[in-house]
């Protein structure tokens, strides 16, 4: 198939990309290198079914594909509070061209949702039937309430238009391409502990999360687009719950760092416990994750010490 990846040159857009050409599609990567990167893709480039469009899907974009996966927008704070505005419309407006996209070529189109869409949930684990606890006018807002907006549209567009849409809601996923700035706390608490830098865990660290590796989540992706007679929204990600405190000592320990463990003020917002219910995934898709978190965090790691020592 020939199929579009929007925010292709991303941390899981890159990997989307690869493993797709890996299954013999041909492959075109859109991105305007917001917070996408080249180095990401590089070694993509000498593949002949590859291409590498730079563009903003806030524009309208027309193409000739079979699928589209729409992964176009900042996703870490730092990145996506930088411009708040921008950040809705590329959820928003993206969202928009991408549809009347795959409405004139009838390409179906797999939404990359987020689980920031349950904010600080009041429901442990979250279930796709949950509708959230979310601050519609909070600094994160942009990015919790543009995912919403665009989930709903691809309801509209499927309904209205009878669009062939999937959703998908990602939970913290982690590996090797992550951006070294983007302010996450797995990349930021490798990088402190590979340079024997204290530790920062804000809050008192009893907050929860759970990390998905990459490659599991892309295989959840590629189920999700190619399974007929459901659209979702479904959630993908890893339901082992860690605290914060728990993983900043285990990262520690996978460097041998000679780090402490500091804690700073909670920001405004950041979810007291964040764990999917992957019982729709599993029972529709046949997916769980495969990557236990010490294998995950030691490829990430020497993907970081990598990146460190070549300055």
């Amino acid at each position: 198939m020939r199929i579009l990846v929007t925010g292709g040159a991303g941390f899981i857009g890159s990997h989307l990309c690869e493993r797709l050409l890996d299954d013999g599609h041909d492959v075109i990567c859109l991105d305007n290198f917001y917070t996408g990167s080249k180095d990401n893709i590089i070694h993509l480039m000498d593949n002949h079914r590859f291409e590498v469009i730079r563009h903003d899907i806030v524009e309208p974009i027309l193409l000739e594909v079979d699928r589209i996966y729409n992964l176009a927008c900042p996703a870490s704070p730092v990145h996506y509070q930088y411009n708040p505005v921008k950040t809705v419309k590329t959820s928003v407006m993206g969202t928009i061209n991408l549809l009347g996209m795959a409405k004139r070529i009838k390409a179906r189109i797999l939404q990359a949702s987020t689980s920031e869409v349950y904010g600080d949930p009041q429901v442990h684990p979250q279930t796709e039937g949950y509708w959230g606890n979310v601050n519609p006018i909070g600094i994160r807002s942009c990015y919790d309430e543009g995912k919403r907006v665009a989930e709903t549209l691809m309801m509209d567009y499927h309904r209205q238009n009878k669009v062939d849409i999937r959703i998908i809601r990602i939970f913290n996923t982690y590996g090797p391409r992550m951006a070294e700035n983007d302010g996450r706390v797995v990349s930021n608490f490798m990088l402190q502990a590979l340079r024997n830098e204290d530790i920062t865990v804000y809050g008192d660290g009893s907050q929860t999360r759970s990390f998905c590796y990459v490659d599991d989540l892309v295989e959840g992706m590629i189920r999700m687009m190619e399974c007929d007679g459901f659209i979702g929204p479904v959630n993908l990600g890893n339901p082992v719950e860690n605290t914060i405190l728990e993983f900043a000592e285990k990262i520690v320990r996978i460097t041998g760092a000679a780090s402490r463990v500091i804690f700073n003020p909670l920001p405004q917002d950041d979810p007291k416990q964040r764990r999917p219910d992957i019982s729709l995934a599993s029972g529709k898709l046949g997916w769980t994750p495969a990557v236990d978190l010490e294998t995950g965090l030691r490829r990430t790691a020497g993907y970081f010490a990598d990146r460190l020592a070549k300055g």
